[in-house]
């Protein structure tokens, strides 16, 4: 039975009852800050940090020429924090602890390297000389794995690892450092953030989705798919819902309680009228 959850940063309305699970947004990429809450899964973007990096650019990764993972720059939405620096991993692991302290589920959102070609750092090239590895990529996985482990340790219950969604076999490790394999052992589920704003076509969800069933597939970790519900037409969040509850564990609609709940509940009228999603009809009385 697949759950449909919400991902929010109003704390009230991770009590809707009409979501099976919440998740809130303790530490965002804004840097912004709230108290963990019982009534959700705490979430805390991890090393996506605007006001932390505007606070101590030295915090930020750079590549090879030295150009920063800032928000200013082609390719990124939000600035970047680098994942060796150890006083503000120890705050991260605080964090967390703070948040597994009120409720023993957590997710960690924004865990890994910004792209290709980060860190190189003075902090980071030292790090990789004095390890084992011959592979600057082997080197990341581990850095990111070890974080995880740390932070998994300080979770008494399930563990939540947002994943950029690529599911092409090396593209991950490759882009941000996460080993799929390695990770699963310490993640009990996966959340791959599927977002449009309209999902007027549904194939591209469908593969990428599919593509990630086939990846995970023999590693004892579930995953689910997110939705963007900002402004999206409800027939077609719940046809996209629909598709999205073939391939994952479970649904989660980020953004949009309001639009969340309509959807739902145009879901179940649909489903005790017997008719698909996506056929154009309106349910008055269903909103």
């Amino acid at each position: 039975m697949t759950a449909y959850g919400v991902v929010t940063r109003n704390a009230e309305e991770t009590e809707w009852p009409d979501f099976d699970l919440a998740f809130y947004e303790v530490k965002d990429v804004t840097g912004r800050s709230a108290e963990p809450i019982e009534t959700a899964v705490n979430m805390v973007s991890c090393f996506g940090d605007n006001a932390a990096a505007e606070a101590n650019p030295d915090l930020v990764p750079v590549d090879a020429e030295g150009r920063p993972a800032t928000r200013d720059r082609t390719y990124f939405d939000w600035a970047y924090i680098c994942p060796t620096h150890e006083e503000y991993r120890r705050g991260l692991l605080e964090i967390v602890e703070d948040c597994a302290a009120v409720n023993g589920d957590v997710r960690l959102d924004d865990v890994g390297f910004p792209r290709e070609g980060f860190c190189r750092c003075d902090r980071c090239e030292r790090q990789f000389a004095r390890s084992d590895h011959d592979e600057w990529a082997d080197w990341r996985a581990e850095v990111i794995t070890g974080f995880v482990a740390e932070a998994t340790e300080r979770i008494p219950g399930r563990a939540y690892l947002t994943l950029y969604p690529d599911p092409y076999p090396g593209h991950l490790s490759d882009r941000a450092g996460l080993d799929l394999d390695a990770l699963a052992d310490h993640v009990d589920e996966f959340v791959v953030p599927l977002y449009d704003t309209n999902y007027g076509t549904t194939y591209w969800l469908e593969t990428i989705a599919k593509g990630f069933r086939s990846r995970l597939s023999g590693l004892d970790v579930d995953f689910s798919v997110e939705l963007y519900a900002v402004n999206v037409d409800i027939d077609a969040l719940n046809h996209a819902a629909e598709v999205a509850a073939e391939y994952g564990t479970d649904v989660f609609f980020g953004y949009d309680a309001s639009q969340a709940v309509a959807a739902l509940r145009r879901m179940k009228a649909d489903e005790r009228d017997g008719r698909s999603y996506g056929d154009g009809e309106s349910d008055s009385g269903t909103e």
